[in-house]
């Protein structure tokens, strides 16, 4: 979405991945003392019994109020009681009910500047996928609910789960990579995190919403099967690790119907399936219709009334939309303020602990951090060695790239590199290139004092090679600059920093390349250097996170949470697939006439998902492709090994031993596949748990998995059900979904 610039944790479906309690706990839960007395106001009753005795008191008027936003900051006349985010619903202040503020918070409050606060800027949320790690996406999560909170918000915006379907989508670094049991488990713990400090947390875009260009007209034709394994089932997942309150549905066409008057995937699956008893808010613009939208089950309009307002009001009068049917939007809405706690802990405004924003920020940059390649053990640098060190390229002089659009958080300070002219389209001149002033060359000089660290940008590819040369050490930065509302042309950097990257290479055999991407990175220089470190858009303090990786502070343990392919082609859809002229947004004046226009509709155009089930590494796995580096990759500065693989088929419970075979501390993803029945028509493999596992030198631990029963079901369109196919089982256990040393066949009725 767009907007203008001026408790405990739950169990999900592998319970091995979870966080216990006591390591997520990071708020208070003592209630604050109601203003007033009244029948909803004791937190001992039900936020439904609560919610249904509020509705009672509701006039018709303060319903329709209560269903659509109030208009866009920046606007005139804009909403005057905003607290200058991206959305706002008011309250029903006679009855004690608080509006609802809103604001993007994919990794880190948003229009912070513009607003005269501060918000820390995490790790992209794919770089946080990177981690496997539910414990640091509640904490995630747990700062940034704590920060909208201290700003005076008190919904988050935040909450991407679309599958990694197209990885050159401009949004893909918002979301929590390609299989649906990582991102459905990091990304429920991340707005499990959020809700803990009484925040609303929403998980979007509701749903198959998997590329950017034409996003307001396109038409995502799937069939239901492929829906309920792979995007749906992410959905599903988050939803039941979090208890999320609302889910965001998308700008796009699902099988030809707008997904927020969408019935099957909003009543249907959603509310019915999923047992969803939060509200259901459109993408900003995104609503088409007044009672059709009503009868398909979205609740709020957002993000203002040009469907809900009067046309609401209207069909509610006239009764082709049904009292009851506006009372359960209300409900819902309602219901979500009281399971929140917007009402019994009413929103603060404090200064934001920056410090500890910076402590979270590094901690989790470190963790999402991905070693490549490391040829020779090239990797670490010595601190304590005199040596020479050339850093070139990617603005390490100044900054770390950030992801653009309305997840883009403020740097402290400006931008460091002033962006290039903004191009003609309608939302050019918000969203262009932003870097966080966090300068990787100093904390490469400060992480090794005994090295001479010397600096070029790269752009004369002379002087490049020739410091490379005569250094024992080249470290070049390359990037790839994402955001929403465009889509990569190609996962390959621009042709310029591959050439760098090949000159430097041949100048000096050890060079190391540092990526900053938010999607995975075609590198067809990757054979010509020692080591390849995947930084992502690392975050406020990714410059010290790379440094503590690169100078062997931080043993690596991320590993990838999408396939990075050798080239273009491979992709399940090589040419992406773009929008005619007709089917794209004109130039207009305002955004109210652009959320008008986005409204009204645009002429569809059609993408097919014929690759089915297999999203991410099923595809590469099912079509025997090579990869450059597989789903699950990464690397460590110590080794180690897998053994003594036993399976339990009654509990589904998988064990195995790791052993720390090197010289230092680490931490290991131990990651378990399953390879279903031939008769069940599935790819090859699938994730269905995972163990995080810190070995000391020479350790061994032995990991359980229990897997839940539906990892290993399929799901069947006649019964709308989903199944178990009876037959063999092969269990896997390894380091990626490509390094799976230990296997048994277990049968399963």
């Amino acid at each position: 979405m767009l907007q203008p610039k001026s408790k405990t944790c739950t169990t999900a479906l592998a319970t091995a991945c979870l966080c216990v309690a006591t390591a997520c706990s990071s708020f208070s839960t003592q209630a604050q003392n109601p203003a007033t007395t009244r029948a909803w106001s004791s937190p001992s009753l039900p936020p439904a019994q609560r919610a249904a005795l509020v509705l009672k008191e509701m006039t018709l008027d303060e319903k329709i109020a209560i269903v659509h936003g109030q208009g866009m900051v920046g606007e005139h006349p804009g909403p005057s009681d905003s607290n200058g985010g991206a959305g706002f619903s008011v309250g029903v202040p006679r009855l004690g009910i608080p509006a609802i503020q809103m604001a993007d918070a994919a990794y880190g409050v948003t229009r912070d500047e513009a607003n005269g606060r501060y918000a820390t800027a995490l790790p992209s949320n794919l770089g946080a996928a990177s981690s496997w790690d539910p414990k640091a996406a509640y904490e995630y999560g747990a700062l940034i609910g704590t920060e909208l909170r201290a700003q005076g918000y008190n919904m988050s915006l935040g909450g991407g789960v679309n599958l990694t379907r197209e990885p050159r989508n401009g949004r893909t670094f918002e979301y929590m990579g390609e299989d649906p049991l990582l991102a459905g488990t990091l990304d429920g713990n991340v707005m499990l995190g959020e809700q803990d400090q009484h925040v609303i947390g929403d998980i979007k875009h509701y749903a198959i919403n998997d590329q950017e260009s034409g996003r307001y007209a396109v038409n995502a034709n799937i069939d239901e099967r492929s829906m309920r394994e792979s995007d749906l089932l992410a959905f599903e997942i988050a939803l039941k690790t979090s208890k999320a309150a609302a889910v965001m549905c998308a700008y796009n066409r699902v099988n030809g119907t707008y997904a927020c008057e969408n019935s099957y995937l909003l009543k249907d699956v959603l509310k019915k399936d999923f047992n969803f008893d939060g509200f259901v808010v459109s993408d900003w613009g995104g609503t088409h219709s007044a009672a059709k939208a009503s009868h398909a089950g979205l609740d709020m309009e957002q993000p203002d009334d040009f469907y809900y307002g009067s046309e609401l009001k209207k069909a509610v009068t006239s009764g082709e939309v049904s009292q009851a049917e506006l009372d359960d939007h209300v409900l819902r809405i309602l219901r979500a303020e009281f399971s929140a706690g917007l009402v019994d802990f009413p929103v603060e405004r404090k200064v934001v602990d920056v410090n500890h924003g910076f402590e979270v920020a590094q901690r989790l940059a470190e963790k999402s951090i991905v070693l490549l390649k490391n040829k020779n053990a090239v990797l670490p640098l010595d601190p304590s060695k005199q040596q020479t060190i050339a850093v070139i390229g990617g603005h390490a002089d100044v900054g770390v790239l950030s992801g653009g659009g309305s997840a883009q958080v403020d740097s402290p300070g400006g931008n460091p590199i002033p962006p290039p002219p903004p191009g003609s389209g309608p939302f050019d001149s918000m969203i262009r290139p932003a870097w966080l002033r966090d300068a990787p060359l100093s904390a490469i000089q400060a992480a090794l004092p005994n090295a001479k660290v010397t600096y070029n940008s790269g752009e004369d590819l002379a002087a490049a090679s020739e410091l490379a040369h005569r250094s024992d050490v080249a470290i070049v930065f390359g990037y790839q600059w994402e955001a929403e509302t465009k889509d990569l042309e190609t996962l390959s950097l621009d042709p310029k920093q591959n050439e760098l990257i090949e000159a430097v290479a041949k100048a000096n055999p050890k060079t190391i390349v540092v990526l900053e991407t938010g999607t995975a990175a075609t590198m067809p220089w990757a054979g010509q250097v020692s080591g390849i470190v995947e930084a992502w858009y690392p975050g406020i303090r990714g410059a010290e996170a790379i440094a503590a990786v690169l100078s062997g502070k931080i043993n690596p343990s991320g590993k990838l949470a999408a396939t990075f392919p050798l080239r273009d082609a491979d992709l399940p859809h090589p040419v992406l697939v773009k929008p005619p002229d007709a089917s794209e947004l004109k130039l207009e004046d305002t955004m109210n006439a652009i959320m008008a226009e986005m409204g009204a509709g645009l002429p569809p155009f059609q993408i097919y998902y014929d690759e089915k089930l297999k999203v991410g590494y099923k595809w590469y796995d099912a079509e025997n492709k090579d990869v450059l580096f597989p789903f699950g990759h990464g690397l460590s500065y110590t080794t180690y090994s897998y053994s003594d693989l036993k399976i339990a088929a009654d509990t589904l419970t998988v064990s195995f031993a790791v052993k720390n075979t090197g010289q230092r501390a680490g931490e290991e993803i131990a990651q378990v596949y399953a390879s279903l029945p031939s008769s069940a028509g599935e790819p090859p493999r699938r994730l269905v748990g995972w163990a995080n596992l810190a070995l000391q030198p020479g350790e061994s631990k032995v990991a359980e998995v229990h897997i839940d029963p539906k990892m290993l079901q399929v799901f069947d369109e006649k019964t709308d059900t989903w199944k178990a196919v009876p037959g063999s089982y092969t269990l896997s256990v390894g380091a990626s979904s490509r390094d799976l040393p230990l296997h048994e066949v277990v049968k399963l009725p």
